[in-house]
C-alpha cells in the first residue's frame, strides 16, 4: 500500500495534506525519513511512525458512495460496471463489498465496506434498520396512499409489507415523495408504489440507519464515513 494512502486512511489528512507533512521529514518508515507519498510499504513488516508515533494498519474499511445509475450493486459481473469497480485500486485491497442491494437504475447512498459483522447488524431483517428514499412517481400520490402505505400494502406476489412512512414533498401528475421502510425486498419501493396504482420514474436512497448521503459527493464520488459516522452506525445495534 502506498504510504500517502494509510496515512490519508488513519486520518492525517487528505492527500494534500499529506504530502504537506511527507515533506515536513515528520514520517519514517523503519526509522528511515520518506518524503515520497507513492513508497509502496508491506502493512504487515514495515514500522511507519509520524512524529514518532506509530501508525497501525486499518483492519475495515468504511466507504460511503453516491451510487450513480447503470451500476450494479455487486463485486464482480460480467455484463455490468459494478460499484466495486469504481473504488481506487487501493481500497480495492480490502476486498470490500456493498452492503445491501441498489437496483441497477436507482442511485445514491451505498455502504461497502468489509466488515461482515456491521453489515450482517444493518441487513439483518431482526434489526428493521430504517432505510429513506426519495423518489419521483408518475401520478399523484395522496393521502389516502399515506394511510395504505402505513398499514402495508400486498404486493405483486402476495407478500404484506411492513408499514412504510410516506410524505407527500409535492403531488401532481408527477409526485415526490420520501419514503422510509425497515426492510429491503427485491425492488421493494417501486413494487410498493405499484400496488396503489402508481410507476416511480426516479429513485434515490438518502439514508440507512443513522448514516445520511453526503450531498457534496457527486454521482459515483465516494468518501470514508467519519468516526461519528461509524460510531452511530454501530451504536444502532
Amino acid at each position: 500500500m502506498r504510504i500517502d494512502k494509510l496515512l490519508a486512511n488513519r486520518g492525517y489528512g487528505s492527500r494534500k495534506e499529506v504530502k504537506s507533512l511527507l515533506k515536513t521529514g515528520a514520517v519514517k518508515v523503519n526509522d528511515k525519513t520518506i518524503k515520497d507519498g507513492k513508497l509502496h510499504i508491506n502493512i504487515e513488516e514495515d514500522v511507519v511512525t509520524v512524529y514518532g508515533e506509530e501508525v497501525h494498519y486499518q483492519e475495515f474499511i468504511y466507504l460511503m458512495m453516491n451510487k450513480p445509475p447503470g451500476v450494479i450493486s455487486a463485486t464482480e459481473d460480467n455484463m455490468h460496471e459494478t460499484v466495486v469497480d469504481l473504488l481506487e485500486q487501493e481500497d480495492r485491497l480490502y476486498e470490500p463489498f456493498p452492503v445491501g442491494r441498489l437496483d441497477i437504475d436507482t442511485v445514491g447512498l451505498l455502504l461497502i465496506t468489509n466488515d461482515g459483522k456491521l453489515s450482517h447488524q444493518l441487513l439483518s431483517p431482526k434489526k428493521h434498520v430504517p432505510k429513506t428514499y426519495f423518489a419521483k412517481v408518475d401520478g399523484e400520490v395522496t393521502n389516502e396512499d399515506v394511510k395504505q402505505f402505513a398499514q402495508g400494502v400486498t404486493l405483486d406476489d402476495g407478500y404484506e409489507t411492513k408499514p412504510g412512512e410516506l410524505i407527500i414533498l409535492k403531488s401532481g401528475s408527477t409526485s415526490e415523495i420520501e419514503l422510509t421502510i425497515s426492510e429491503g425486498k427485491f425492488h421493494q419501493v417501486k413494487r410498493m408504489f405499484k400496488a396503489v396504482g402508481k410507476q416511480v420514474t426516479f429513485l434515490q436512497r438518502i439514508s440507512m440507519g443513522s448514516l445520511v448521503l453526503d450531498e457534496t459527493l457527486e454521482l459515483g464520488e465516494y468518501r470514508e464515513l467519519t468516526e461519528e459516522e461509524l460510531e452511530k452506525l454501530k451504536s444502532n445495534d
